[in-house]
């Protein structure tokens, strides 16, 4: 199990540029298995999840070729698997995504329960839902999600969530469906909108890209593509508040900032100042950060919400930077009630204080002088947060479990000490 060695207090300064989206690459690496010509995709960030996702379409038949170290071309021609081995899916949430694209091309996809982060009941409903609308019939007795169609018939679906991946799962199971399909209540996050464009790119015929009601017209075939993915606009999101805990000043390349309207203006009520310099986001230093009460100076509330709302996957590095900031917030992350439990590791361990209400709900009083700790990283964005927190703090700290990180960020510890930052990777 490998450990970061931190040693804080030392500001973060220089340039950074994000690494490719990793919620863009899962989807596209599925959506390859959707035609038998290759697919070449670009910026694909090296982390555990890209790796586990391309070792499952290995195994379901498709060819990978690593092109260079972050382009990867998959050609799906020799499919034949139509089971996902289950120690695979076990590792990863997004092994779910390759129901679609086995049920349209084999009539058949068998996945055991998917892994992903613990961060509570993560609904797997919505997918079956969307793919039985299609004619997709799901058999669960033998413990595993086993799904089989005569042929995919395009049908209206109405997603009982607006979940991502369901939408995706969906969207892909469209595309080759006979006739038309409208789903609503779809997700329209970038990554969703990225893998459209993608779709559309290869031959499918899709309207609303970006909306909550999207219309498809099934097509025969889809042909391979070269796409380029976006940087990630959650890493941003997280290099900016670990930049502001440190007092920090740095300039992130290549930032996607039309990704990052609402989290930019949700991180201005918590003090951090930012600059958009075309492509490019500018983090200034700053000394004090302080709080932007509600009207009436009440307490204001951080609540994360569907796109293009506050993204809930940045609620923990943002609750981390909370810590640092004069004032009172109110944290309610009301989609995962285990999200917020890290927060304990916080105040227990670093000395900030916070008020864990209930599962949903953390009252954060900052500003706290953090202490040095040796803490383990439960998850990906909650183990970003304790990094950042850990940067923060006065004294050298350890975090082990950091594979758990390595799930979603491309070598973290190298880049960061790229700016200054006194961290380690050890066994």
């Amino acid at each position: 199990m490998a450990r970061f060695i931190v040693e804080g207090g030392t500001p973060l300064r220089g340039e950074i540029r994000p690494a490719g989206n990793k919620n863009e690459a899962l989807p596209l690496i599925a959506a390859a298995l959707l035609t038998d010509e290759p697919v070449t995709l670009h910026n694909v960030p090296r982390i555990r999840d890209v790796r586990g996702m391309l070792e499952i379409a290995s195994a379901l038949g498709a060819k990978v070729d690593e092109l260079d170290p972050k382009t990867i071309r998959i050609t799906a021609a020799g499919l034949k698997s139509q089971q996902i081995p289950a120690n695979l899916s076990r590792e990863i949430r997004a092994s779910l995504l390759f129901a679609a694209p086995l049920v349209a091309r084999l009539k058949h996809a068998r996945l055991g329960p998917p892994g992903g982060d613990v961060i509570g009941r993560r609904r797997n409903d919505t997918h079956f839902l969307a793919l039985g609308a299609f004619g997709a019939e799901l058999d669960t007795s033998a413990g595993a999600y086993d799904l089989k169609t005569e042929g995919l018939v395009g049908a209206d679906v109405m997603l009982d969530e607006a979940s991502v991946t369901a939408t995706e799962n969906a969207l892909m199971a469209a595309v080759l469906a006979k006739g038309r399909t409208t789903i609503y209540n779809a997700a329209s996050e970038p990554h969703v909108q990225q893998l459209g464009m993608a779709l559309l790119k290869m031959g499918a015929r899709i309207l609303g890209v970006g909306t909550n009601k999207i219309v498809i017209d099934g097509v025969d075939r889809l042909k391979g593509i070269d796409h380029t993915l976006l940087n990630d606009h959650m890493e941003v999101g997280s290099l900016i508040a670990t930049t502001a805990m440190t007092h920090g000043e740095v300039t992130i390349r290549d930032a996607v900032p039309q990704h990052l309207r609402m989290t930019l203006l949700v991180f201005k009520r918590l003090g951090i100042d930012t600059e958009v310099r075309g492509d490019d986001i500018f983090v200034p230093a700053k000394e004090r950060y302080v709080v932007e009460p509600d009207l009436g100076d009440a307490i204001p509330t951080l609540k994360p919400q569907v796109w293009p709302g506050f993204p809930t996957d940045l609620t923990s590095i943002a609750t981390a930077f909370a810590t640092q900031a004069d004032g009172v917030v109110l944290i309610h992350e009301w989609m995962f009630e285990g999200r917020l439990f890290f927060v304990d590791t916080l105040t227990r361990e670093m000395g900030a204080h916070i008020v864990l209400a209930d599962p949903h709900r953390a009252v954060v009083m900052g500003p706290s002088k953090l202490r040095a700790a040796e803490l383990r990283s439960p998850d990906i964005r909650a183990g970003m947060a304790l990094l950042a927190a850990t940067l923060c703090a006065t004294g050298k700290s350890v975090i082990s479990n950091v594979e758990q990180i390595d799930r979603g960020f491309e070598d973290l510890d190298t880049r960061l000490r790229a700016l200054g930052a006194k961290i380690e990777r050890a066994a």
